[in-house]
């Protein structure tokens, strides 16, 4: 903003019209990085010392159970890089993913006394706790830069890699948040030899998600290897990089030129119109990927019956979720929660539904023209698919 002028400062109140509106534009300018980053707590790689920073003093965020399977690690791996460190030990699920556990990590950050600009804060863990540490980081002096290293298949491929935090509030998931991207995510898949078949296949539902809606040859490595590579946990002799790579690839492809959601058609949006309803109504029966299935498989029959998608293809997507060991039906897709949740979404899509739905395997498109009827019925005959498989 600059204006020219050679009247005195006192002038431009005595002749014309004085000025008292004025507009500001400015861009800010948003780089981060996303690295596969193999045995990331090996002393000899300086990968997660060097992160985000020059070498200082560092707060590690870590979630409980990481703490419990490889505190010892962490702390071994700052002292062998000659690093200060201090751990924040923190519980982190859907349940307490609040603004209480955001005023914990501030609390911890301002008795640490991290630098505003040169020890970013480390948060390892899954996505919950990187939701709750970027979002603390967010507040914190207005922004202070974070590390991410997700510790869970959900994280690795999906929370990890975006550019939002948030928390829930009231029955609404994720209600409150920023837009904050971790200055870098490190992705190591050795994490994944601790997580557990049911974490591992929740994080594969957002792989299958990815899959899906734009990408036919992800959906062909999930159906011939997921069910190994959940035996395997991504450990074994069934490649897995290259379902790793296509997931977050995918993922950054469809939100690097809409970051800040100006657009509000978003591909990644689907399996995210009813899930975050049926998701936080049944804690903490499901978990969030589980709840993206459902409405994956829901949106699937949708799709066929308006003939988007033919007979087989549905019937070989609902094979897939099986193979991953994923739910196609829960109780709570009735007639009244499917209709809470599609007003949900339709204020939350700012007055229109903008529904992803597959077209075909592998490819999208957006709907506005969704009847709670033709969700019911979707639901019904849903039902009766998934009973019928058992």
């Amino acid at each position: 903003m600059a204006a020219k002028t050679n009247t005195p400062a006192h002038g431009l109140f005595t002749t014309g019209e004085p000025i008292s509106a004025w507009t500001v534009s400015t861009a800010l300018p948003v780089t981060y990085q996303v690295a596969f980053t193999p045995q990331i707590l090996g002393p000899a790689n300086p990968a997660l010392a060097h992160a985000g920073a020059p070498a200082g003093r560092r707060l590690v965020v870590v979630e409980e159970t990481v703490h419990r399977l490889y505190g010892h690690r962490i702390r071994g791996y700052f002292e062998a890089r000659g690093l200060e460190v201090e751990l924040c030990v923190l519980p982190a699920h859907e349940q307490v993913k609040t603004m209480d556990s955001v005023f914990l990590v501030a609390e911890r950050m301002d008795r640490f006394g991290v630098s505003r600009r040169h020890e970013p804060v480390i948060a390892m863990g899954g996505g919950v706790l990187m939701d709750v540490v970027g979002l603390a980081c967010s507040l914190y002096r207005r922004s202070t830069p974070f590390v991410r290293v997700p510790t869970t298949l959900i994280g690795l491929v999906d929370a990890g890699v975006g550019a939002k935090t948030g928390v829930n509030f009231g029955p609404h998931k994720n209600r409150l948040g920023t837009y904050h991207p971790a200055a870098v995510t490190l992705l190591d898949p050795a994490f994944l030899e601790t997580l557990d078949g049911r974490h591992l296949s929740n994080g594969l539902a957002e792989v299958l998600k990815v899959a899906l809606i734009k990408d036919k040859r992800l959906f062909e490595l999930l159906d011939r290897t997921g069910e190994q590579l959940i035996e395997q946990r991504f450990q074994g002799p069934t490649p897995g990089g290259e379902v790793l790579v296509r997931a977050v690839h995918g993922m950054l492809q469809e939100l690097q030129p809409n970051l800040w959601e100006h657009r509000l058609e978003r591909s990644m949006d689907y399996g995210h119109s009813f899930s975050p309803t049926v998701e936080m109504r049944a804690l903490p029966e499901l978990l969030h990927g589980e709840a993206v299935c459902l409405d994956m498989a829901l949106t699937t029959v949708l799709a066929q019956r308006r003939g988007l998608v033919e007979a087989a293809e549905r019937d070989r997507v609902l094979d897939v979720m099986r193979k991953l060991r994923l739910p196609l039906w829960h109780p709570l897709l009735d007639e009244g929660t499917l209709a809470d949740a599609l007003a949900d979404t339709v204020r939350h899509r700012d007055g229109r539904q903008r529904f992803p739905l597959p077209v075909g395997i592998g490819a999208g498109c957006f709907a506005d023209d969704i009847t709670a009827a033709e969700i019911a019925a979707a639901a019904a005959e849903l039902e009766e698919l998934a009973c019928a498989a058992r």
